[in-house]
């Protein structure tokens, strides 16, 4: 693994992690504290656009700060689009079923936007169950963000599919989009089955 490559895997419980690092997150300030912090400071004033942009950011305040609106499995081999919609009924989701040909090497893109406030640490957590017994946690950090009209996407690595005649069959998988601060932005879960043809 290089410097580069996101940390995916993560076999303790993040709240074991975190308590083991003495980590604490900062206490949350609003939009406006953070713009009026440090003014002075050139450095910070140029990140500050980074994240924030230039122009100022006027959200419905009823709104959720961060809004999960759908995640799509990218495979350039796939007959289709694989994507879930987020934004509806996700109860519906837990009826469907989402096919991955078996060996096939696919990304999960997953689409959001920050509407209030700037979040930090936002991550995508995935727990992947096989009849009844979890087989798989993975964990995506995404990154830190700030309020913004348009939409982010993250995109986790390139992933193969399991294959061979034991790795096929159906998955359940509980989906988390969390941060540093526990909140849950969007859990949800979903079906997956592993086939040995995309239209079998």
């Amino acid at each position: 693994m290089t410097e580069k490559d996101p940390e995916v895997h993560v076999e303790e419980d993040d709240d074991e992690l975190d308590s083991k690092l003495n980590y604490k997150p900062p206490p949350q300030k609003t939009l406006q504290e953070l713009q009026e912090l440090d003014k002075d400071d050139e450095s910070l004033a140029k990140y500050k656009k980074s994240l924030l942009g230039d122009a100022p950011v006027v959200a419905d305040p009823t709104v959720p700060n961060v809004t999960v609106t759908r995640l799509t499995l990218v495979c350039a081999s796939a007959p289709g689009p694989i994507t879930m919609d987020l934004t509806g009924d996700l109860d519906a989701l837990k009826k469907e079923t989402y096919v991955l040909k078996e060996g096939a090497e696919y990304c999960v893109k997953i689409h959001f936007k920050v509407n209030r406030e700037i979040v930090s640490g936002l991550k995508y957590v995935q727990h992947t169950y096989r009849t009844g017994v979890k087989v798989d946690k993975a964990t995506f950090m995404v990154g830190s963000y700030g309020p913004r009209p348009e939409e982010y996407e993250f995109m986790t690595p390139l992933e193969e599919a399991p294959k061979g005649l034991v790795a096929r069959g159906n998955y359940r998988n509980k989906s988390f989009f969390t941060d540093d601060d526990k909140h849950d932005h969007l859990t949800w879960e979903w079906n997956l089955a592993i086939k040995k043809e995309w239209t079998e």
